[in-house]
Formats: structure tokens, sequence, C-alpha cells
């Protein structure tokens, strides 16, 4: 019975540890997945300065081209915020389930904590009672033994006496009784 227990614990602690390897490995593809989004961002920002200074026109003037492309790269950057903050809303509701999941994890074995002092209360209670119970029997037993040894000395005693009233005369060789 406790092989069976203990088989069935470490299988959901081996169950608990793969799916925590599991979540963690979700969250760390979701945060490289917001740094990759970051690192884009950053090199569209570096297109965006660099496409501010180019003057492709004439006189060294930006033609319409020039700020066409650069609008082009302020929206890519826009595009590229929107898609961080969507995936930063799922990592943020990932870690509001894993801290949703720990509080549910932590009232579980709160539970069985609670269960398991009960239960030891209750135990501890009952041995209480069966010691009482055993030093009432062990003094119920010494009583006995000494009210037992009481008869017994009081047998011999009375049988001794007996014996000592009742002298069994013995007869001489003469003929006289002697006491």
């Amino acid at each position: 019975m406790k092989l069976i227990s203990t088989l069935i614990i470490l299988l959901t602690v081996g169950i608990n540890q793969v799916s925590a390897q599991k979540d963690s490995s979700a969250y760390e593809t979701q945060r490289r997945k917001i740094n990759r989004l970051l690192d884009e961002r950053g090199n569209r920002f570096g297109q965006y300065e660099s496409s501010l200074g180019k003057k492709t026109g004439i006189f060294g003037l930006k033609t319409k081209k020039d700020m066409q492309f650069s609008n082009d790269i302020l929206r890519q950057i826009a595009l590229t915020d929107n898609d961080i903050f969507s995936e930063l809303k799922v990592l943020l509701d990932y870690k509001d389930f894993e801290k949703q999941q720990v509080e549910t994890r932590a009232e579980t074995v709160e539970g069985r904590i609670d269960r398991y002092q009960t239960t030891i209360t209750s135990l501890q209670q009952e041995n209480q009672k069966l010691r009482i119970q055993v030093e009432k029997s062990i003094a119920a037993y010494d009583n006995q033994k000494n009210y037992l040894l009481l008869l017994i000395i009081s047998l011999i005693a009375c049988v001794w006496y007996i014996f000592k009233l009742k002298k069994i005369p013995k007869i001489d060789v003469s003929g006289k009784k002697s006491v």
C-alpha cells in the first residue's frame, strides 16, 4: 500500500514538473518573440532616422518619394508597436494564469495541510485516550496482583496457623504423648 501511494506521489510530482517546464518554456518563447519584435522596432526606428536625413531631390531637398519612404517606415514602426502590445498582453495574460495556478495550488496545499492537521489532532486525542486506558489497565492489574499476593500470604498464614494449632501429637516409644 505504501509502495502504491509513493508511486502515485512520484508520478504526480513528475507530471507537475513536466507541466512547469512546459509552462516556463512557453513563457520563454513568448519573451523571445517580444524581444525579437523590440529589436525589429529598434532597427526600423534607425531606418526612419536615416530616411529623415535622405534628400535625393534637386538642390538637396526632400522629394515626395523620400517623405513617403519615411512615412512607410513610421507606419511599420506603429504596426510593430501594435504587435508588441498584443504579445505583451498575451505574456501578461500568461503571467496572470500562472499566478492563478499558483494560488490554486497554494489553496489545495493549504486544504491538505488543514486536513492533515485535523487527522493528526484526532489521532493524538485517540492516542491520549488509549494511553489513559492502558494506565488504568496497568493500575487495575497491579491492584489485582497485590490482592492475589495478599490472598496467597493470608492463605499461607492460615495454613501455618492451622498446622500450629492442630499440632499432631507424637507418640513416644514409651507410650506417652508429647506435645
